[in-house]
C-alpha cells in the first residue's frame, strides 16, 4: 500500500539523514538524480500536456535554456543575477498565461514578481538556499493534485504527505532530534553553504539544514522514482503518445545511463559533476514552477476545460488514481 511505503521510506530516510546527512545527499544524487529528472519530465509533460504545448512551452524552454547557460558559465554575480531574472521571467510568463482574462490580475502579479526579484537580487545567497529546499517541497502539490480523484482515504494520504514534507523537517530544524544527529564533518560544512541560510551557517542550524535537505531530497526521489510511475501510469502513457521514441523501458534506460555517466564524473571530479548536473537539472527543476503556479491559479479557463476532458489514471493495485489533467536535487 502507498501509505505503508511512504511511512517506511520516510522512517529509513530520517534515520540515515540523522546519521550520515552528507553521505545521503551525495549518494542519493549520484544514484537517483539523473533518473528522477527523466521520470519527472515524463510525468509533467504527460499529465499537463494541454498546458505545456505550443508557443507557451517553447517560450518556457527558451527561458530555462538561458538558465542552463548561466549555470554553465563561471560562477559570479553576473551569472547569478541573470539566473534570478530569468527565473522570475518564467514565473511572470506563467502568471500572464493563467491570469490573462482576469482584469488587473496580470498587473498585480507583475508587481509581486518585480518586488520578489528585487529582494532576490539583493540577497542572492538566500534566494538559492530557498530554491534548493523549495524544489524538494514541490512534490506535495503534485501529490495533492493527484489525490483529488481518490474515492476514499484522501485525508489519511494527505496527512502522511504533510508529515514528511513539513512535520519531520520542522522537528529537525527545531533541534528536537539533535541527540541522534551525527557530528558534522568538513564535507558536511561545505554542503551547508548551499543548503543553510548564511546567517545560520556557522551555528548548529547549519548541520540541521543539511539533514533536512538530505531527508527531503530522498523523499523527493521516492515520489518521482517509485510512487508516481506506479500509481499514475496514464501520465507516462500520455507522454509516450507525445514522444513515442522515449516510451516504455527507454525512459528508464536513459535515466540509468545518464546516472551511470554522472556517477563516474562524480567519482573523478565531484565539483565538475555537481556543476554539470545543476545546469542540466534546471530543465526539470524550473519547468515544475510554472506548472505549479498554473495549478495554484486555477490553470485559467483553458486549464479547467482540459481537466474536465482528461482521462482518469489507472492504478496497478486496488488504490485508484485521479483524473489526468515541476539547484536542486
Amino acid at each position: 500500500m502507498p501509505l505503508a511505503g511512504f511511512a517506511a521510506a520516510a522512517l529509513l530516510a530520517l534515520v540515515v539523514a540523522l546519521r550520515a546527512p552528507a553521505g545521503l545527499a551525495v549518494a542519493g544524487l549520484a544514484v537517483f538524480g539523473a533518473l528522477h529528472n527523466v521520470l519527472e519530465l515524463r510525468y509533467v509533460a504527460g499529465r499537463f500536456r494541454q498546458v505545456l504545448a505550443g508557443p507557451f512551452l517553447r517560450l518556457l524552454l527558451a527561458l530555462i535554456t538561458g538558465i542552463v547557460v548561466c549555470r554553465l558559465l563561471p560562477p559570479g554575480p553576473a551569472s547569478r543575477a541573470a539566473e534570478i531574472l530569468l527565473a522570475y521571467g518564467l514565473l511572470a510568463v506563467a502568471s500572464a498565461r493563467a491570469l490573462r482574462r482576469r482584469p488587473w490580475a496580470p498587473a498585480a502579479a507583475a508587481v509581486v514578481w518585480a518586488t520578489a526579484a528585487g529582494t532576490s537580487l539583493a540577497f542572492p545567497a538566500y534566494h538559492f538556499v530557498v530554491l534548493a529546499h523549495l524544489h524538494n517541497l514541490v512534490p506535495l502539490v503534485f501529490l495533492w493534485e493527484w489525490s483529488r480523484g481518490l474515492p476514499r482515504g484522501r485525508a489519511a494520504f494527505l496527512a502522511v504527505q504533510f508529515g514528511w514534507v513539513l512535520a519531520v523537517p520542522l522537528l529537525l530544524l527545531s533541534g528536537a532530534l539533535d541527540a541522534w544527529l551525527a557530528p558534522g564533518t568538513g564535507f558536511t560544512a561545505r554542503l551547508a553553504v548551499a543548503y543553510s541560510p548564511p546567517a545560520w551557517l556557522h551555528t548548529a542550524a547549519g548541520l540541521r539544514f543539511v539533514a533536512v535537505f538530505a531527508f527531503l531530497q530522498t523523499m523527493h526521489y521516492v515520489v518521482w522514482v517509485w510512487f508516481l510511475p506506479r500509481y499514475a501510469p496514464d501520465a507516462a502513457a500520455a507522454f509516450e503518445r507525445r514522444v513515442p521514441w522515449l516510451g516504455g523501458w527507454r525512459a528508464w534506460a536513459l535515466g540509468a545511463a545518464a546516472g551511470g555517466a554522472l556517477g563516474v564524473l562524480f567519482v573523478s571530479d565531484y565539483a565538475q559533476g555537481r556543476s554539470l548536473y545543476a545546469a542540466l537539472a534546471s530543465y526539470h527543476a524550473y519547468l515544475e514552477f510554472p506548472v505549479l503556479l498554473l495549478l495554484v491559479l486555477g490553470l485559467g479557463p483553458e486549464g479547467r476545460a482540459a481537466r474536465r476532458e482528461a482521462v482518469p489514471c489507472s492504478s496497478p493495485t486496488s488504490l485508484p488514481s485521479p483524473p489526468t489533467p515541476p539547484v536542486l536535487s
